[in-house]
C-alpha cells in the first residue's frame, strides 16, 4: 500500500469559510493504515484554533471513501501480539480518530463515492453530514471478522438509523448496504449521481457557510452533547470487548479467512 496523502484546503471561495480535506492513498482503497489514521486525525486537529472556517469537507476518491482499517499492514497485525494493556493502548488510535472529527467545532460534511466499510464507516457517522454517489456501498464487516464494531460508531449509528437497522447492519456483516438503502435507514442525507458527491456536499457547505458561525456552532455542539450523551461510556466499554474479542481464535481464523479469501469457520472461542 502507498502512504497516506491528506491533503488540506482552506479559504474556499465563496465565503472563505470552507475547507476540503482529501484522503487518497493512490490505490482506489483507502484502507486506514495506522500512518493514515495518525494523518486524518492530526487534519482534524488542525482546525481546533480555526476560527475562518466554519465548514469542512471530507473526500475520499472516485472510486472508494475508505476500504476500512488496514488488516495487512504489519503494523495493525501487531497488535494482537501485544499484551493486554498495550493492546488497549494501540487500540486508541482508531477511536481517537473518530472522536476528533466528531468534536470540531466546524459543521463537517462527507462526501462518498465507491465503497465505505467498516471503518470507514466509522469515520463517516461521525461527521455531521453524509452525501454519497448512487453506486456507493457500504459494509460493516467486523463481526464476519470475529471483533466487534468499534470506535465510538455503534452509538453514533443508532442516533441515526435505530437499534434494528444499526444491529442488521452491524450483525449481518457481509450484507452489502447500496446508496439507496443507505438513504431509506438516514445512514446518510443525500443521494446524487456518481461522481457529485463531493460537488452536492461543496453545495451544502455553501449553504451552511453563508449562517452566522457562533450559532451554527453553538448549535451543532448542543445537538451533539443531547445526542451523545451516553456515547463515552459505550466507547469504553467497545474497546475493552475489542480488545477481547481479538484475543479469540474466532478473530483469528475470520482475519485468515478475509485474507486468504474463503469462507471462515467460527467455533466460539
Amino acid at each position: 500500500m502507498s502512504e497516506p496523502s491528506v491533503r488540506i484546503e482552506k479559504g474556499l471561495e465563496p465565503q472563505g469559510r470552507i475547507a476540503v480535506v482529501r484522503f487518497d492513498r493512490g490505490d482506489n482503497i483507502n484502507a486506514l493504515s495506522m500512518a493514515a489514521i495518525r494523518a486524518l486525525t492530526d487534519a482534524a486537529r488542525s482546525f481546533e484554533d480555526d476560527v475562518d472556517t466554519s465548514v469542512v469537507v471530507l473526500t475520499g476518491t472516485a472510486r472508494a471513501f475508505s476500504a476500512g482499517f488496514d488488516l495487512k499492514e504489519p503494523a495493525g497485525k501487531a497488535r494482537g501480539t501485544l499484551p493486554l494493556g498495550q493492546r488497549r493502548i494501540a487500540l486508541r488510535n482508531g477511536p481517537r480518530l473518530a472522536r476528533a472529527w466528531y468534536e470540531m467545532d466546524q459543521v463537517t460534511i462527507c462526501a462518498i463515492e465507491g465503497h465505505c466499510i467498516g471503518g470507514g464507516v466509522a469515520l463517516a457517522v461521525a461527521l455531521d453530514f453524509r452525501f454519497c454517489g448512487r453506486s456507493a456501498h457500504f459494509r460493516v464487516p467486523e463481526i464476519e471478522l470475529g471483533m466487534n464494531m468499534t470506535w465510538g460508531s455503534v452509538p453514533r449509528m443508532l442516533q441515526l438509523m435505530g437499534p434494528a437497522r444499526t444491529k442488521q447492519a452491524v450483525i449481518l456483516a457481509s450484507d452489502r448496504i447500496s446508496a439507496a438503502e443507505a438513504y431509506d435507514w438516514r445512514l446518510v442525507e443525500k443521494v446524487v449521481d456518481d461522481g457529485q458527491a463531493f460537488a452536492a456536499a461543496m453545495a451544502f457547505a455553501e449553504r451552511i457557510a453563508a449562517q452566522p458561525p457562533i450559532p451554527v456552532q453553538m448549535t451543532k455542539q448542543t445537538v451533539n452533547r443531547l445526542a451523545g450523551a451516553l456515547d463515552d461510556l459505550a466507547s469504553q466499554m467497545e474497546m475493552d470487548q475489542f480488545a477481547l474479542a481479538t484475543a479469540s481464535d474466532d478473530h483469528r481464523e475470520g482475519v485468515e479467512a478475509f485474507i486468504a479469501k474463503r469462507k471462515p469457520v467460527f467455533r466460539g472461542r
